[in-house]
């Protein structure tokens, strides 16, 4: 299944299926009454920072979004009525760049693949009339997720370090450039970068209309940016794992694998005593 749906083909699935499980994932100041006053008909809300990261009284451990316990995570499935068989279909109003792309991944990691992300979110599925309600929902809960351990894999602080010093592994930072190069930082206590990695913004994965490159250009975008290198060789990071997850879902929708995710992030490294490079 690929990765990502368009609106249309959203609507198409709404008439022809019926276990189609829709996620709200938007993010930020109100975003919860956002969803009470309007949302995509039956689809029920998840929040980034209550329900995709348990955080932790100080970031330089984890960083500032955390994974939450993959217990907790299939617990909460169960709560959403999602079991292995659900198609799930998930939104944000960020491009799929923040909380959607973050519930994609962990759905994927616990190992669930039937999942979407809307591409253009909620903008453009209220554009395309797919269908709107209010209030909240709620589901028919089901049983916890099945799990074993998380099947993406990860990479810890130590281990981003150690793969700076291998030429055969890359590391992509896919915060904006000016954070990249610490002329600013809106959010940690430093600013800059990780010595050694590269700029990779997320929002170079997206045309001006904010839809995914077609899924051959960004798979010659990142083969030559990547050259032999393959998904277990690179390590994507953004401020917290949250971002870099877009980063994640445009590789794999470029049919090159779903590389490591940093959790931690420059929330973590910034805050490790570890060296801290700027510029380009």
């Amino acid at each position: 299944m690929k990765p990502i749906i368009k609106p249309q083909e959203l609507i198409c699935l709404l008439q022809q299926q019926k276990d189609v499980v829709l996620i709200d994932a938007r993010t930020g100041p109100g975003a919860r009454q956002k969803y009470e006053a309007e949302h995509l008909a039956g689809a029920l809300y998840v929040d980034l920072e209550k329900d995709l990261a348990h955080k932790r009284s100080d970031p330089s451990d984890g960083g500032r979004h955390p994974l939450p316990t993959i217990a907790s995570f299939a617990q909460l499935l169960g709560i959403l009525g999602i079991h292995p068989e659900s198609h799930v279909v998930v939104y944000d109003d960020k491009n799929g760049a923040n909380a959607a792309a973050r519930f994609w991944w962990m759905l994927r990691a616990i190992g669930h693949s039937n999942v979407q992300v809307l591409e253009g979110g909620y903008i453009a599925a209220h554009a395309a009339d797919v269908p709107v309600s209010s209030g909240a929902e709620t589901a028919a809960a089901v049983a916890p997720y099945s799990y074993s351990n998380w099947k993406l894999p990860t990479a810890s602080i130590t281990k981003v370090a150690e793969a700076l010093q291998e030429q055969s592994q890359l590391v992509i930072d896919v915060r904006d450039p000016e954070r990249f190069r610490g002329e600013t930082e809106p959010i940690d206590l430093v600013a800059g970068h990780i010595p050694g990695a590269i700029n990779v913004p997320f929002n170079s994965n997206l045309d001006s209309s904010g839809s995914f490159l077609a899924p051959e250009v960004l798979h010659a975008k990142y083969k030559e940016l990547l050259g032999n290198r393959i998904a277990e060789d690179i390590v994507v990071h953004c401020g917290s794992g949250v971002t870099a997850c877009h980063t994640l879902l445009a590789m794999n929708y470029a049919g090159l694998g779903i590389p490591q995710l940093y959790v931690g992030s420059w929330s973590e490294w910034s805050r490790s005593g570890r060296p801290i490079a700027t510029e380009g």
